[in-house]
């Protein structure tokens, strides 16, 4: 039996967008790749090549200001760089078959595959994909709470040296292979990520993930946010710590941002905050994202209070209307 040997491919993509506004964004490609740098690690972490391309744009072809000035590149830069179908196919190939994407962050991925979808070049990575998101990393193994720090304030909480500037492909894929270099490859599996632009279309491609400290599940798709609601597996709160069902001790409610939360209780494993955020296909078609948590009991009062705070203002905005109608 052939032993497979897992590569690291880590990436950055660099893009663009339209340089006159939101109005004038193609809705389909409102950020154009114009950059690939991936460096390329063994199963200890060492490098064994790198790829780097610029790629010739074609929806926008004048460089946004803010991107021109962080990356440095020009409109010059790109006109000798080869069109997007062309340098995809050139990476993949140069990716091989067994290795597992690295990035900085949950974006880079979610962009190349719109821009594959635009190019109708989906199959070249057929998806949902699993990865590994180096700054979820970072912050799981340095204990560090900030959500949103930038790779340059992981290099200096490091104290790595910066060789390069920052906001090109290729220097940001090799600072974030230097980082996760650094990591134990045995511990990051059991953190890695799904990247689901490409959603589960059905209840057989629905995604099912257990962490130490929360679960995942992604559904299939629904023709209404009313109809997903009203699904049993996804209303369902199971504890996955034990599998047991968690008895409802506050029912599916509508929270902050269009995020709907509840309370369970298991026998043995205690409080399970539900929490599901709904998500819309490029289709109009609506799929759930839901996390479960285990969580204390500070934090269950937390969901209760959200919940009372839910309920009153809905009944003020009654009595509102009431008053109005009279």
């Amino acid at each position: 039996m052939r032993q497979i040997i897992m590569e690291y491919i880590v990436v950055d993509f660099e893009w663009n967008q339209s340089p006159y506004g939101k109005s004038a964004s193609n809705k389909r490609l409102p950020f154009e790749i114009i950059e690939i740098g991936a460096v390329k690690l063994d199963e200890d972490g060492r490098e064994i090549d790198r790829f780097s391309e610029v790629i010739k744009p074609k929806v926008y072809r004048k460089m946004h200001h803010v991107t021109k000035s962080l990356t440095g590149i020009t409109e010059k830069d790109l006109n000798h760089g080869a069109r997007f179908p062309k340098v995809l196919e050139d990476f993949m190939l140069w990716c091989g078959k067994d290795y597992m994407f690295c990035t900085w962050g949950n974006l880079d991925l979610l962009e190349l595959q719109r821009n594959m979808k635009f190019y109708h070049l989906e199959n070249l990575l057929p998806g949902p994909i699993k990865y590994y998101n180096v700054q979820k990393l970072f912050r799981i193994f340095y204990d560090e709470e900030n959500s949103v720090m930038s790779l340059e304030h992981a290099i200096d909480y490091l104290r790595m040296e910066k060789k390069k500037d920052f906001h090109r492909a290729i220097c940001d894929a090799e600072y974030t292979a230097a980082i996760f270099a650094g990591m134990d490859k045995e511990e990051a599996k059991r953190w890695y990520t799904m990247d689901y632009y490409q959603n589960p279309k059905n209840r057989k491609e629905e995604i099912k993930l257990v962490y130490d400290t929360y679960a995942k599940y992604v559904s299939k798709e629904f023709e209404t946010k009313e109809a997903a609601m009203a699904d049993r597996e996804v209303r369902t709160t199971r504890c996955y710590k034990c599998g047991k069902t968690a008895l409802k001790r506050i029912r599916w409610f509508s929270g902050k941002n269009r995020t709907y939360y509840c309370l369970a209780e298991c026998p043995e494993h205690g409080y399970i905050r539900g929490k599901i955020r709904l998500k819309k296909t490029d289709a109009e078609k609506i799929f759930v994202v839901k996390t479960l948590r285990l969580i204390d009991g500070e934090d269950a009062e937390h969901i209760e209070a959200m919940k009372e705070e839910v309920r009153q203002k809905r009944q003020e905005k009654r009595h509102r209307e009431g008053v109005h109608e009279g």
